[in-house]
């Protein structure tokens, strides 16, 4: 069974330094971390840490409405494709939908694209390079 639940910023560092910054010399840290409006999700596994997702009141020019940024969304290898980072998705929509908030938004690894396309993310605009990470999309979705 899937469990969701509020983590600190901490507790996300382990798996963004593994998974997404793995032999890449970027930071891990986000200086929006401990910001008073961000929120960190975990999903567990038998009491064991294995998907992450940060979320960050952020607006971007392309589209209307009340904002947050999704970003350092990671699982870890062994459960992709069981539905953590889909559910990940799901209860930070219901709590942004308490707040308010009509977008939620990320600039999505083009190996992710699919995987936000499924959960109803739309891209905006062209591909483009993040230095040391490779091809993105920004992409969004209506809560």
């Amino acid at each position: 069974m899937i469990k969701i639940k509020n983590i600190s910023a901490q507790e996300t560092y382990n798996i963004r330094l593994t998974v997404l910054r793995n032999n890449i010399d970027l930071p891990y840290k986000f200086l929006e971390d401990k910001d008073m409006d961000t929120f960190h999700l975990g999903a567990f596994y038998k009491e064991k840490l294995v998907g992450i997702a940060t979320f960050i009141k952020n607006n971007i020019n392309d589209i209307e409405g009340s904002q947050y940024q999704l970003r350092g969304m990671a699982t870890l290898p062994e459960v992709r494709g069981k539905g953590y980072g889909s559910k990940l998705i799901e209860k930070a929509k219901e709590i942004l939908q308490q707040k308010g908030i009509t977008i939620l938004w990320c600039n999505a690894r083009k190996e992710a694209a699919k995987f936000y396309e499924g959960l109803g993310f739309q891209v905006i605009g062209e591909e483009f390079e993040v230095k040391k990470v490779g091809p993105h999309y920004k992409m969004y979705a209506q809560i």
